[in-house]
């Protein structure tokens, strides 16, 4: 996969606000049995802005499928790139930039 997180963030009074959505199905254990497939969902996401990490998070299957993040973070100016990148249990990783507004 590749870009497939949309991704919002706004600079305001110092604080830059990300909102980001993940699409990913998120199939648990339990789902996959049911189903007759292979787990598989998010387990780590991670956000760059200028190669420093602003956001960091090792995920579980307990997260919904198409995730939703929120975070904030100081230091970043307008223009600036955001990178998000996950990677899921079966490796796959997307990456996706936006520019802060």
């Amino acid at each position: 996969m590749a870009d497939s997180t949309k991704i919002k963030a706004k600079l305001k009074d110092g604080i830059v606000e990300v909102k980001a959505l993940a699409t990913h199905p998120m199939l648990s254990y339990q789902e996959a049995e049911r189903a007759k497939k292979e787990a598989n969902f998010i387990t780590y996401v991670v956000a760059k802005v200028g190669g420093k990490i602003v956001y960091e998070a090792s995920t579980s299957q307990f997260l919904s499928k198409d995730p939703y993040m929120k975070f904030s973070f100081k230091g970043g100016a307008v223009g600036d790139d955001i990178e998000i990148t996950w990677k899921d249990l079966k490796g796959t990783t997307d990456v996706s930039t936006e520019k802060i507004k």
